[in-house]
């Protein structure tokens, strides 16, 4: 865990962070010493890379982390930097990357660890994807935020093994 708050929880929301923080770990691992010209690298038939998916997975834990603390626009917006969410821009490392992935991280940790109900919900925005008047709840955001991260946990594991063999497991 990230902060002594998560590390001394227990029953829900332990779990959750630990469940959060052992996808984020794959994730991490599996961009292990590469180079920043090897995260930018789209070696499948996918337009992925390596470092965009460590900026999508932040940014979107940082969006939906905000929604759920009450911030309605952190997850509205209009979609047309779509394509910039996913590639490394100019001027973007590695591990400027991953710097930022670890402190959004540490925030979320020490939000939902000090959240006072993981009950309390707020009403997504209309969107085609989005049921009609539908809430989330804190917890139903920290689910969603741990199958994104285990989702891309799992591109970025090929992506890995196509450009250099490296796996994350086995």
């Amino acid at each position: 865990m990230t902060t002594t708050e998560t590390t001394e929880l227990t029953g829900e929301r332990a779990d959750l962070l630990e469940t959060l923080a052992r996808h984020r770990f794959f994730l991490r691992f599996t961009v292990r010493d590469l180079t920043d010209e090897q995260a930018a690298q789209t070696p499948t038939a996918s337009a992925l890379c390596l470092g965009g998916l460590i900026k999508h997975v932040a940014d979107t834990e940082d969006m939906w982390i905000r929604f759920a603390l009450g911030e309605p626009e952190a997850i509205s917006g209009d979609g047309s930097d779509w394509n910039e969410r996913f590639v490394m821009l100019p001027g973007e490392t590695l591990s400027g990357l991953l710097e930022r992935y670890a402190e959004v991280a540490r925030r979320t940790d020490e939000r939902v660890a000090n959240l006072p109900d993981l009950d309390v919900s707020h009403p997504l925005p209309a969107a085609p994807w989005f049921e009609p008047g539908a809430r989330w709840s804190v917890r139903r955001v920290v689910l969603h935020v741990i199958a994104e991260t285990s989702q891309h946990a799992g591109h970025a594991d090929i992506i890995r093994e196509t450009l250099d063999g490296a796996k994350t497991m086995g």
